[in-house]
């Protein structure tokens, strides 16, 4: 691997080839988009070139003729991110049955692509953006290519496929395979050393955050701004609930918790498969005009709707160290989350929020509690002070240094 590094002015710029199956396409151009916040902030360094390939998986036909299928298989072979390539190989994927074996038909896609491309201007490091199926899908390729591979875990990649037989055999084999691999939180190396990973190789890569974006812009001032642009009443409390509508996420206990806090509202900033039902819940006399469903929430509005909260609730089942944790506090809205990943990493005291059991009585009670004495939005916020994209791309990038030899 030596050499493959080349000079501008006095820094060695490495190549890394980066399989991220969650990433930004134009046909849907919100997925992922922290993996494109990060990679962004990384080539703004300089020193790092990377290159994204981006495996679209398609049903078998006739399966492509429906929506949102469709819409996928129209995407371009290439596009650019941010002076970034990104690549669209796609790659045929089960529905169901067929998650396990999609390292594989992945692999195979893909290989032709990354061979022509390393060909052209050698990589330094094959890099995998999630364990699962990225991660055994790029120890394949790095192996092909003679390179060395790292790993990113960020949460359900293990807490989910870690629980499967067939995908954590092949994560094993990735792991061992790994010269180096990353979790969000320390709570998620810890579960990746219980599934038999090499945990010396294991870092802590914590989330970035868009200091520029996310920060507290005055409660009373957000709060009026949102009644007028997404029509939520002006009065009572308001907590927020973003992310995917998806029973893992726990909208529901939030929405049941809310029967308990008569006069607030909450707002579900998201869509998802669960909608349908999420909106039949809410749809009881005593919920009917207290939450709101405001659907897909612009980057541009999100800081603003954190900021009016008087709380985030995040029921989630399951996460590494959510960036909506982070974004919150940033905004100066204190959380309510359960005692999950690295959920006591953020929620360090009571400045940024309460962990609370995944019960509708437990959220309740945690949002009663910071309505009575609610930490000052100065100190909820700065418990978000250590999280940014510059130092997440400076840890990153060191870290790709060191494996390719070149720190």
């Amino acid at each position: 691997m030596a050499g493959r590094g080349r000079y501008a002015g006095a820094t060695v710029v490495i190549r890394v080839l980066s399989i991220a199956t969650l990433f930004p396409a134009p046909a849907r151009p919100a997925f992922g988009r922290f993996v494109a916040n990060q990679m962004r902030a990384v080539a703004a360094r300089g020193d790092v070139a990377i290159e994204i390939v981006n495996p679209i998986g398609l049903p078998p036909w006739p399966l492509t003729l429906r929506q949102p299928a469709r819409d996928l298989a129209a995407t371009p072979a290439q596009s650019e991110l941010g002076g970034i390539a990104v690549h669209h190989p796609r790659f045929t994927a089960i529905p169901v049955i067929g998650g396990d074996g999609n390292p594989a038909r992945i692999a195979r896609a893909i290989l032709p692509l990354v061979r022509r491309l390393h060909a052209e201007r050698p990589f330094d490091v094959v890099d995998a953006q999630f364990f699962f199926p990225d991660g055994p899908a790029a120890a394949l390729v790095a192996r092909a290519l003679a390179l060395p591979l790292t790993i990113k875990a960020r949460g359900s990649d293990i807490h989910y496929w870690g629980h499967r037989p067939r995908a954590l055999a092949q994560m094993l084999a990735a792991a061992r395979q790994a010269a180096g691999m990353l979790a969000v939180s320390a709570a998620l190396r810890a579960d990746m050393a219980a599934l038999g990973m090499p945990d010396e190789r294991i870092a802590v890569h914590y989330t970035g955050l868009d200091r520029d974006r996310f920060h507290p812009s005055g409660q009373m001032a957000a709060r009026a701004a949102l009644a007028e642009a997404l029509a939520i009443p002006g009065d009572g409390a308001l907590f927020v609930t973003p992310g995917t509508l998806t029973a893992i996420k726990g909208q529901a206990l939030a929405i049941e918790a809310l029967r308990q806090l008569p006069g607030a509202h909450l707002a579900l900033a998201g869509t998802g498969p669960d909608e349908a039902a999420l909106r039949a819940l809410a749809a009881a006399p005593d919920l009917a005009t207290r939450v709101h469903f405001l659907g897909q929430v612009s980057h541009e509005v999100l800081p603003r709707l954190l900021s009016a909260a008087d709380a985030v609730v995040l029921p989630s089942e399951r996460e590494g160290l959510a960036k909506a944790w982070v974004e919150a506090l940033a905004c100066g809205a204190p959380l309510v989350i359960p005692d999950i990943g690295g959920a006591r990493e953020v929620v360090r005291d009571r400045s940024a929020g309460i962990i609370a059991a995944r019960t509708p009585e437990a959220i309740a009670a945690a949002l009663r509690e910071l309505l009575a004495a609610p930490p000052p939005r100065e100190a909820v916020a700065a418990n978000a002070a250590r999280f940014s994209w510059d130092s997440n791309a400076a840890e990153l990038t060191a870290f790709w240094r060191k494996v390719a030899g070149r720190d």
